[in-house]
């Protein structure tokens, strides 16, 4: 009986470890992804900046040069 407690033990030991080991996987992971997803949000809003420029320049030269 005291040794199927120590095998249990163990195992649940060694599981214990893989779930702190793949915790750890996911939350580095999870940091990684918000870096990313800040980085294009970052670039979403310049481009969206850029185009509203781009329109509003578009709008001026139409309203300065009338056909």
């Amino acid at each position: 009986m005291e040794q199927q407690l120590r095998t249990r033990l163990a195992g649940l030991k060694v599981e214990f470890e893989k779930g702190q080991k793949r915790l750890e996987e996911l939350e580095t992971e999870a940091n990684h992804l918000r870096q990313t997803l800040l980085r294009i949000s970052g670039a979403v809003q310049i481009l969206e900046e850029l185009l509203a420029q781009t329109e509003q320049q578009a709008v001026q030269v139409q309203t300065s040069n009338p056909d």
